[in-house]
Formats: structure tokens, C-alpha cells, sequence
């Protein structure tokens, strides 16, 4: 048997509150994601828990037995890691997801940033394909996402479920390293092959880079030879002097800088890119709450990087 302790906390939830839709409020998760945890547990014990067909809910004679078993464990765990743990449920780190790129490079900077607005703020960051991120929040399985803002509206997030703070904006621009002469080595001006550094098929950034090629009859010269789904893996590639790519602009500033990548192309070949932070309204978690307060109040300047 292969039990969940989250499990056995939603279903003690459930016999509290006899309701799916106050149980998943109470255990900060949405109510589709609270029904399959209790499916779940309902399958590793082998036995059907719940009464469906009355309203409120019931528990079936097996349910009303495994209650206290389940009352008991909870509140002996519960016990147990108060005691291991010492903290207060008020300062418990947020869980948060992120596209590769932004947890890499343009989170630190945010969130150093954000901290002069609201103070410390304990967080916990898993960086993921945009779409795995996606994923994580609708099914309530973290707090936050910091993802790229969707202006095709691919990612399908409604905004009243997933209301979002606007923290940056920022430019994907066309790089490559620099000839002897200083100039870029495989420009996007002119009739050459250009070895192309592409992000794989799914991924946002790539989504953005074919939106802007689409009409363009420079996509004909561009000879993929390398692929991935990440933009510091593109980076590494170009610093190599492999072939030219869309890398963000806060991925790329030093070597911008200092000469180690050059533009492959003017600004017209910029691809305008909107960070944002989501939340799924349907998750009252107090400590997202209480920072979701807080960034309203505060003035753009603290909730950008």
C-alpha cells in the first residue's frame, strides 16, 4: 500500500467539512485536483470512502472506519513535525515555478527586488518548460508561476482563475559571436546560410521567434543545426560561435557587453517578451494572499527587476 499523508490530510478535511469545494479551499488546492487526491487514496486503500449521492457528502461504513485511523495519524504527524520543524505556518516559503530562463537569470534580480518592497520572503523556486508550469499551477500544486505573458493566448489561462502581476518587460534579440573585424559572423542581413540555434518544437520562446519569421523569406536561409528547449543552452552554443539565436536580454547581458556576442540583425528583428507572476485565484493560501495584497500596494518600480 502506497499511501500520500496529503492524502489522508484531504480526506480528514473532507469528513470535517462534507464538502469537495470547501475541503479544496481549506487544503489550498482547486476542487478538480481535491477529487483525484481523494480518488487516489480511495485506490491505495481499496475501498470507496465516500457517498457521492448525498448532499452533503457521507462517508460509507469503510470510511467512517478508516476516519479514525486517518484522524489519528494526521494529528500524531502533525504533532511530531511542529515539534521537528518550529515554524510558524505564517513564514512557510511559497513554492514557486518558473520558465528556465527566468529562474536563471531573471529571477535573483526580482526577487532581490521585490524583498525591498515587502520585506523577507521565504520561496522555494523549480524551474520548468513553460508548459510543465502551466500544468503545476492549474492542478494547484504550487503557489506562484513566473512565465512569459502569452499575447497569441496559446497557454489558454484564464485571466479571472489565474490573474497575474505585470513584473518586466524585456527584448529577445538575434546574437551570434563577432567576426575579426567585430562585426556578427553569421548576420541576418545578406544572402548566406545562417546556422540556426532553435528552441525545440513546444517550447514559448520558439513560439515567438516562428510568429515573427512566419512571413519572412529570411526563414529560408536559416539551417537548423542545434535545438533545445532552453535559452542558456542557446547561449552556450552561440558563445561557442555555432550559429546565431532569439536569447532574452537579461540572459545576455554581460556578454553584450563585453563583446563575447554580438546583434546579428537591427531591432527589427527584436522580439518583445512581457514577464508576468500567476496565481490561481481558486488556492486561498494565506501567505499568497498576504503577498498578493502587498504588491498591489506597491509601486511598479518594486515589483519589476
Amino acid at each position: 500500500m502506497n499511501l500520500e499523508t496529503k492524502w489522508l490530510e484531504d480526506f480528514v478535511a473532507l469528513a470535517n467539512t462534507r464538502s469537495f469545494s470547501a475541503s479544496a479551499r481549506q487544503r489550498h488546492v482547486t476542487q478538480p485536483a481535491f477529487s483525484r487526491r481523494i480518488r487516489s487514496l480511495e485506490q491505495a486503500v481499496g475501498a470507496t470512502l465516500v457517498d457521492r449521492s448525498t448532499t452533503p457528502v457521507g462517508l460509507t461504513p469503510e470510511g467512517q472506519l478508516f476516519l479514525v485511523t486517518a484522524r489519528n495519524l494526521v494529528e500524531q504527524l502533525s504533532e511530531c513535525l511542529g515539534h521537528l520543524r518550529g515554524l510558524a505556518m505564517a513564514n512557510e516559503a511559497l513554492d514557486i515555478v518558473a520558465a528556465h530562463s527566468l529562474a536563471l537569470a531573471f529571477y535573483p534580480r526580482w526577487i532581490s527586488r521585490l524583498q525591498q518592497g515587502v520585506g523577507e520572503l521565504p520561496t522555494r523556486l523549480v524551474a520548468m518548460n513553460v508548459g510543465d508550469a502551466i500544468h503545476v499551477l492549474r492542478e494547484g500544486n504550487c503557489d506562484l508561476m513566473l512565465g512569459y505573458h502569452d499575447p497569441y493566448a496559446t497557454m489558454q489561462l484564464d485571466a479571472e482563475v489565474f490573474p497575474s502581476f505585470s513584473i518586466g518587460k524585456a527584448m529577445m534579440i538575434p546574437v551570434c559571436v563577432a567576426d575579426e573585424a567585430g562585426r556578427p559572423r553569421f548576420p541576418l542581413e545578406g544572402e548566406a546560410a545562417i546556422p540556426f540555434l532553435a528552441y525545440t518544437q513546444g517550447a514559448f520562446l520558439g513560439r515567438s521567434v516562428r510568429m515573427l519569421l512566419k512571413n519572412d523569406p529570411t526563414r529560408l536561409r536559416l539551417k537548423t543545426v542545434y535545438e533545445t528547449a532552453m535559452a542558456e543552452g542557446l547561449k552556450g552554443m552561440a558563445l561557442q560561435g555555432v550559429g546565431m539565436a532569439w536569447i532574452p536580454d537579461f540572459c545576455i547581458r554581460d556578454e553584450l557587453a563585453d563583446g563575447r556576442l554580438v546583434r546579428a540583425g537591427d531591432t527589427v528583428w527584436d522580439i518583445p517578451l512581457e514577464v508576468r507572476l500567476y496565481r490561481c485565484a481558486l488556492v486561498h493560501k494565506p501567505g499568497v494572499e498576504r503577498l498578493w495584497r502587498q504588491m498591489t500596494r506597491l509601486p511598479s518600480d518594486f515589483l519589476r527587476a
